[in-house]
């Protein structure tokens, strides 16, 4: 793995309160307003804008550079993927006291970067990340339980929004009451989220091979690992449109196989093999149902062969 981004605070302090690492790809129509919100978000911060483009081809740079032309534009010259931009945004940033990594179809609502940055002020917390919701102000269920076999096979049998009411039962929570309290939970979608300095120095780079889904998932983990918690922060709201993974059968089925690679990465071959057979078990009944995404999830898969047999 390559070395961690170079974001510890050194001994004279950060240059900022918080790096804003957005990564880009065609976001020229949803940029604008992202980065229109910033300044009553971080209200009273010192902060630094990075924009990492994934090669746009709509103008995308050309809109940042116009409306914030202090703000930093790294050009990765191909599509890498999320986690490649946030990497190349961490090592462009300066040091700072915490990094908002976000999705540029993210609004964030005013103090919202400020009360994600009072929660890290327990050294604990590594992590902080905001309600979501969409565009009406309905809630966005972002909030994750961590990956098991009886939570896929509980999705499977039940489907995600049923099984999310049990603990047990199902990764994402689906019970409305729990969006309403502070706590810490094992991860969150990845669209908008705060990270220490100490945190991303600590854990280092995102795992460049999952491209796109699950990279949050793996390094929320492994922030875990490394002792820290994740906390989240209901009166710290952000919009998001979000809606591509559903539109886009080749989204639907990188992140069914990201997410048993995912499990794969942690977990030995049995195991792995019992998520993947429930994983497939999900797709399968969805592509019954007349679901296309499913469909073309279901043959990827069936086509899926743990890294024991690929080796």
């Amino acid at each position: 793995m390559a070395q961690p981004p170079p974001m510890d605070s050194t001994a004279a302090g950060p240059a900022v309160d918080v790096a804003v690492v957005v990564v880009t790809w065609n976001s020229a129509d949803v940029v604008g307003d992202f980065l229109a919100c910033l300044p009553a978000s971080l209200a009273g911060l010192r902060y630094q804008v990075v924009i990492a483009d994934n090669a746009s081809t709509d103008g995308t740079a050309d809109v940042v550079r116009r409306l914030v032309p202090r703000a930093t534009v790294v050009d990765l010259g191909r599509n890498a993927g999320y986690a490649a931009g946030i990497n190349a945004g961490l090592r462009t940033a300066e040091p700072a006291r915490a990094v908002l990594i976000c999705n540029p179809d993210v609004r964030l609502r005013p103090r919202a970067v400020r009360l994600l940055l009072a929660a890290l002020d327990d050294p604990e917390v590594g992590m902080a990340v905001p309600r979501l919701v969409d565009g009406n102000g309905r809630l966005q269920p972002s909030l994750r339980r961590r990956p098991t076999v009886l939570r896929a096979l509980g999705e499977a049998v039940l489907g995600g929004a049923r099984a999310g009411r049990f603990d047990r039962l199902g990764e994402v929570i689906h019970i409305p009451s729990v969006y309403e309290r502070e706590m810490d939970v094992e991860w969150a979608t990845g669209a908008c989220l705060l990270a220490s300095a100490r945190c991303l120095h600590d854990v280092g780079e995102w795992n460049e091979s999952f491209f796109l889904y699950s990279e949050e998932t793996d390094y929320a983990l492994r922030a875990h690992d490394r002792g820290f918690r994740v906390r989240y922060v209901p009166d710290a709201v952000a919009e998001h449109d979000g809606g591509d993974l559903h539109r886009s059968p080749h989204l639907w089925r990188l992140r069914a196989v990201n997410r048993v690679r995912l499990y794969e990465h942690r977990h030995g071959p049995a195991a792995t093999r019992a998520y993947w057979a429930a994983a497939t078990l999900h797709e399968g009944v969805r592509a019954l149902a007349g679901h296309r995404s499913s469909r073309i999830a279901y043959r990827a898969l069936r086509a899926w062969r743990p890294r024991s047999e690929t080796s």
